[in-house]
């Protein structure tokens, strides 16, 4: 997807899973992820109709992701993020927080393990706008 060189690993991923992600790019979201890579979000159970938030490995992650496609575009995803991430040189840290310059968004923290230079472990931490958001979507389905 980009020839840009980076410093590391981490500002790599930083810089890619984000461009991957907004582009919908579910083939190049898949390569920054090691082969049995585990991915755990709230939005799987509620995308996925699973009783569990853990996905195991790329068929699993290539599922979550083309559903997640599916999906969009999303008013509440509107992909702001301030330019800092944090790390300890193996796990990558970054925001989106519930305020956006142009309205509210789904408020997510992404924390990422890397190994070898892709993502081992994937965590996805709701705020409490995006849990009621989430909510409100499984009180709909019943």
């Amino acid at each position: 997807m980009t020839s840009q060189r980076y410093a590391s690993d981490i500002e790599r991923i930083y810089h890619e899973w984000h461009d991957r992600a907004r582009a919908l790019d579910v083939k190049g979201l898949l390569s920054l992820y090691t082969e049995d890579a585990l991915l755990e979000s709230p939005l799987v159970p509620a995308l996925m109709d699973w009783d569990r938030g853990i996905l195991r490995g790329h068929e699993e992650l290539q599922r979550f992701f083309r559903k997640g496609t599916d999906k969009r575009p999303n008013a509440l995803v509107r992909w702001h993020r301030p330019p800092e991430y944090f790390t300890n040189g193996r796990t990558l840290i970054w925001e989106y927080p519930r305020e956006a310059p142009d309205g509210d968004q789904i408020d997510i923290l992404e924390t990422m393990d890397l190994s070898e230079g892709r993502i081992k472990h994937h965590r996805i931490y709701w705020g409490w706008f995006g849990v009621q958001h989430l909510l409100k979507h499984a009180l709909s389905k019943r």
